[in-house]
């Protein structure tokens, strides 16, 4: 084989490279990085059972430690779609690191040898499924968990912000009895706070680490305690807890932690497609939509229309969550081909999982820098909005029965005239009870409005 000569791989590395022209997508850092925190940890319990000389393993970890780094991000050019147990990344790692080494090493080293040294006690089946997890739990707790609690509370201080002002509620979008825009701000902070439960809750299961494995999970050529020690060795590397797995044949030939984890974040996508949503909605206008709400500007939105805006940043949240319910789908398909003793989809679930993290994280970051900052509430619409709704006349069920109550609401849109003004037109009430009923803000706290609600 021909290896570029300023290469830190070899020959197994540049078979892959050759074999794989594919996406022209090389494994994400991230996995690289974890990668390296592998081979690291691997050098010091090997040093640490014997079974590598101090030498060697001191050389092996300072280089492997660069990997982690990122120092050598540019000589790991293999495709993501490659041998499905993620192999050649796992001999690319091997070589770089082997190669590396020797060049750290005391001048008259004997050869590291990238399996022998390296990979010793390691299997790619082990491995690869190890830093999926473990790249994940690092994205999840240094990234996305952050970043979702900083856009939870940026909507809980909106809905406390936001809670003096009525509204007309929508239901099917049509009109429905009054919300303040502070409770459904609310709702919006209630579905990150969940979310981030949910992504919370799939933590343990990817804290269980496939190393000490091998080959098919039985811990075949490997040290018995080799796969306890990597785990703690590789927790403290990277600053959080892990485990060896309680079952290596379920970790090894099987990838439900990751499908489960994809399904917390493709709920969070959910949450995310949905809120951006109901802001493109309210944001409509400024004159002939709902205009409850202003975005901030930031940025021309037509090429043709002099002065229009349009409602950039919910539209590239909305546009992540899509590709991470895609990506959620390919990496249920990925789960389901564990088959027999080993899954081979790895580098499909870790690119995607990946992935997802990094395009939640950046998103839920930019809809609060970038549109929850900034937005201005339009009180005199929304005010104006719920004086014209003929769901209002809701509230005077108790009071009128169903049947009148309708022929209100009916009469209210067809002429449009004020529930108000019919109800003390069309019925006995007294002026001050058809007040007390139609208190907008009355109708919105749970035990003081007089009415049985909006049906759906």
């Amino acid at each position: 084989m021909k290896v570029p000569a300023t290469a830190l791989y070899g020959p197994q590395t540049q078979r892959a490279v050759d074999n794989f022209p594919i996406s022209g997508s090389p494994m994400p850092a991230e996995f690289i990085h974890a990668l390296g925190l592998v081979k690291t940890a691997a050098a010091r319990v090997n040093a640490a059972l014997g079974l590598l000389e101090t030498p060697v393993a001191s050389a092996i970890e300072q280089a492997a430690r660069e990997v982690a780094d990122g120092k050598w991000d540019d000589h790991f050019p293999i495709d993501v779609f490659q041998t499905g147990s993620g192999t050649s990344t796992n001999t690319n790692a091997n070589e770089v690191i082997a190669r590396r080494a020797l060049q750290l090493a005391p001048a008259g080293a004997k050869a590291i040898h990238p399996n022998d040294h390296v990979n010793l006690g390691q299997s790619s089946n082990d491995v690869i499924p190890a830093v999926l997890h473990i790249s994940a739990v690092i994205a999840i707790e240094r990234d996305l968990l952050p970043a979702l609690a900083k856009l939870e509370q940026a909507l809980a201080a909106r809905a406390r912000e936001f809670d003096g002002v009525i509204k007309t509620g929508r239901t099917h979008l049509m009109d429905a009895t009054p919300i303040r825009l502070g409770q459904e701000f609310s709702g919006y902070a209630s579905q990150i706070e969940h979310g981030i439960g949910r992504v919370k809750s799939v933590l343990p299961d990817l804290k269980e680490l496939a190393i000490g494995g091998t080959a098919v999970g039985t811990g075949l050529n490997t040290h018995p305690e080799f796969g306890r020690r990597m785990a703690a060795e590789i927790g403290s590397l990277a600053g959080t807890t892990f485990s060896e797995a309680r079952n290596h044949f379920e970790a090894q030939g099987a990838q439900d932690a990751a499908v489960w984890a994809s399904g917390a974040l493709n709920t969070v996508a959910a949450s995310l497609m949905k809120m951006a949503n109901d802001l493109r909605l309210m944001n409509s206008g400024p004159r002939c939509g709902l205009g409850e709400i202003t975005l901030p500007a930031v940025q021309p939105g037509s090429s043709i229309m002099p002065g229009k805006v349009n409602p950039v940043i919910c539209e590239a949240v909305i546009q992540v969550a899509a590709q991470v319910m895609g990506n959620h789908v390919a990496i249920t398909v990925g789960g389901q081909w564990g088959q027999l003793d080993l899954n081979t989809m790895l580098p499909l679930i870790a690119r995607n999982l990946l992935e997802s993290i990094h395009l939640l994280t950046r998103a839920a970051l930019v809809l609060e820098e970038k549109a929850l900052t900034g937005l201005v509430v339009n009180a005199d619409v929304c005010r104006d909005s719920v004086e014209r709704s003929p769901s209002m006349a809701t509230a005077l069920n108790p009071l009128i029965g169903y049947d009148q109550a309708a022929e209100i609401a009916k009469r209210s849109f067809k002429e449009k005239r004020p529930v108000r003004e019919l109800a003390r037109e069309m019925t006995k009430l007294e002026p001050a009870k058809i007040d007390q009923a139609l208190d907008p803000r009355r109708q919105t706290e749970p035990g003081l409005g007089s009415g049985d609600g909006a049906g759906g």
